[in-house]
């Protein structure tokens, strides 16, 4: 597959869903409408073996036929996240363990535990013969695995195979149970293990389970995921050969470390619910007012963080050994929303024109395809209320007119430039949130700074602390948590040539999940320049002046080292007086979970590295790639920008005001 020169269209069908007689129509409905690529079969394991090694690819081949036939390329996907009924029942034990030890039985899907060796010699088997069949047909130009590793909580299984091979990888992991036990801890409390088989998964433990317990349970079930999915490639590689390879990762989804499970894959695509994610993950600020501003659109940034890190995926895999395989595309959104979801406690249709938005931004963050969730709205099953570009009747949807008015080639493709980075870890993930202490979680810690940085103009690369900076004059790093030894002397390293900015919670925890005996930082303090007095989490509505602003649910006061100095002190509550944010050379350390500290910094540093950063209206955001910029308006009202704003953000000689409609965008 060539590079593309424009944004592709894309959608997902589901020819196993509607009579045969209706697969050629739908293919041509869909070239018609303008869209190139059609996945399927990521549900259909059933139907290609309906009993045990008695394969049936006659539909199959029809279907794939009929869709080559009108011109559109097929994504096929690997049929793993439902195993059928026959293959359940004759193997019970390829089924996960939930949090409470109980069977996550037959019925709906992602319903087998990763670690299961039974399950995955049927994996490979069925990707074997899926591969054989059609990995080197002329209409399959790619693989999809799986469906959404992690989805309803199926990353972890607490029973079972996971169970049983959990004391072998810690036996690796760390070679002696006096290892172990050091590392996790474990005299407090008499949780010293005496015999590897004495070790089971944190669950239905009395109170909270040790921490670091949690935390290389994380890792264990992570490596499972990886190493699934790696067979599948494997496989897929081998049969496949010039076809690409990729899987569709979830919204915000923290059950693994994306940057390993994504190892091998030529780019990674993602599944976006801007309505129903906007229920599970609202930003800073008062979320039922922000729920209710957003309702018909979404929250532009927890959207755009997530195109930003599924962007950057791709460029994680040179520190991972992708062995120099590139991607033919940038990133793809491999389901979007347009038009209503089923699975959020409440479901609005989008406002008019939130379905181009939706696809006028994916591409503004890098993708080079949109693919929409699904051709025709389901007539049967869990699915039932939620839309496609079709209705249940087979007429177009409100989704559907809005795509046939959509000129997909006004959008080159090309790279997103930015010169600013936010680091993100799912090891400081799983341990900050196993011990919030009541404050901000990971990801409203992170987004609290992402966002400072969208509503400053700023574009934005999601990254691994191990990444490559060098492109970079702005670092941020919302929660890192747990810095390991190798990591802080690369960043130390990195500030020497760009500015550093670390939020709450820093440098609290070693590798194995304890905190540092000589206190948050460690031994690195010096390079913090502070050492922490004190930190406390807030009870909603309790808060803390700091500065110009007010500071909600954590605080941490400082002491200065060395030749750093006060970015700000605390005004009211016990840490009076005591310092908030630091400087110390290239970096600065933030305390104070505050939005408007936090934006305020960020904006001060931003100019002083020639970023050129604008106050936008609120749910107003720019972004730039190949030479154009877009502008949008996630506000269900008009919004004018300022020709000043549209100066900064587009760099032009002359620029004047921009009104804008009401979830609406714009290109420059």
């Amino acid at each position: 597959m060539t590079q593309t020169d424009h944004l592709f269209l894309a959608v997902c069908d589901y020819p196993e869903h509607v009579p045969e007689d209706r697969w050629r129509s739908y293919a041509r409905q869909q070239r018609e409408l303008g869209l190139t690529f059609v996945r399927m079969a990521e549900f259909a394991w059933s139907r290609m073996e309906p009993r045990p090694g008695e394969y049936d690819w006659a539909w199959l081949d029809r279907a794939v036929e009929a869709y080559h036939a009108e011109g559109m390329r097929v994504v096929l996907c690997t049929p793993t996240a439902t195993p059928p009924a026959w293959l359940i029942r004759a193997h019970p034990e390829i089924l996960a363990h939930d949090t409470q030890g109980r069977v996550r039985e037959f019925g709906s899907r992602r319903h087998y535990d990763f670690a299961s060796p039974v399950y995955r010699e049927h994996s490979r088997r069925i990707t074997w013969a899926i591969a054989e069949r059609y990995g080197q047909h002329p209409a399959v130009v790619g693989w999809q695995t799986d469906n959404e590793f992690g989805c309803h909580n199926t990353g972890r299984s607490y029973g079972g195979a996971s169970a049983a091979a959990f004391p072998d990888w810690l036996a690796a992991r760390y070679g002696t149970l006096d290892a172990l036990n050091a590392a996790w801890g474990n005299v407090f409390w008499s949780m010293e293990y005496s015999g590897w088989a004495q070790i089971r998964p944190p669950n239905l433990t009395v109170t909270a389970p040790n921490p670091s317990h949690v935390l290389d349970y994380a890792r264990f079930a992570s490596a499972q995921i990886r190493d699934f999915q790696a067979q599948q490639v494997a496989v897929l590689r081998e049969l496949s050969p010039g076809r690409f390879v990729t899987h569709n990762f979830m919204i915000f989804e923290s059950g693994f470390d994306h940057y390993e499970v994504a190892r091998g894959l030529d780019f990674a695509t993602w599944d976006n619910y801007p309505t129903g994610m906007l229920e599970f993950f609202a930003p800073p600020g008062t979320a039922e007012e922000v729920k209710l501003r957003y309702a018909r659109s979404g929250h532009p940034d927890l959207v755009s963080f997530n195109h930003d890190l599924y962007r950057c995926l791709v460029k994680a895999q040179d520190r991972l050994g992708r062995e120099g395989r590139s991607s033919p595309n940038g990133f793809w959104v491999m389901e979007q929303q347009c038009g209503q979801v089923n699975w959020a406690p409440h479901n609005p249709l989008p406002a008019d024109g939130a379905v181009q938005l939706w696809t006028a931004q994916a591409w503004a963050h890098g993708a080079d395809v949109v693919s929409y969730f699904r051709w025709r709205a389901a007539t049967m099953a869990q699915e039932v209320m939620h839309s496609g570009l079709l209705r249940h009747d087979e007429t177009p949807d409100r989704g559907h007119a809005e795509v046939q008015r959509l000129d997909a080639t006004q959008f080159p493709t090309g790279n997103v430039s930015a010169r600013v980075a936010l680091l993100h870890d799912y090891e400081s993930l799983w341990i900050l949130d196993e011990q919030t202490n009541g404050g901000p979680t990971y990801w409203a810690q992170t987004l609290a700074y992402y966002t400072a940085l969208r509503s400053l103009g700023l574009d934005v690369d999601v990254l691994h602390p191990d990444d490559d900076l060098a492109q970079y004059v702005l670092v941020v790093a919302p929660a890192l948590t747990l810095i390991p030894e190798r990591r802080l002397q690369k960043l130390q390293a990195d500030a020497e040539e760009r500015l550093f900015v670390f939020g709450p919670r820093t440098g609290f925890r070693t590798e194995s999940g304890c905190a540092y005996k000589n206190g948050q930082f460690g031994h690195h303090k010096d390079f913090f320049g502070v050492r922490c007095l004190n930190f406390e989490s807030l009870r909603p509505g309790l808060t803390v002046r700091v500065g110009d602003h007010q500071a909600a649910e954590w605080t941490e006061g400082y002491e200065l080292l060395g030749n750093a100095t006060a970015l700000t002190t605390y005004g009211s509550g016990p840490l009076r007086g005591q310092v908030a944010a630091v400087r110390n050379g290239n970096a600065v350390t933030i305390g104070a979970h505050a939005p408007g500290l936090i934006g305020e910094i960020l904006q001060t540093l931003a100019a002083e590295v020639d970023l050129t950063p604008v106050l936008l209206p609120e749910g107003v955001r720019s972004s730039r790639r190949a030479g154009r910029t877009l502008i949008e308006n996630w506000n269900p009202e008009e919004v004018q920008v300022s020709a000043d704003a549209i100066h900064a953000i587009t760099s032009s000689g002359s620029s004047e005001a921009l009104t804008l409609a009401g979830t609406s965008w714009h290109l420059l």
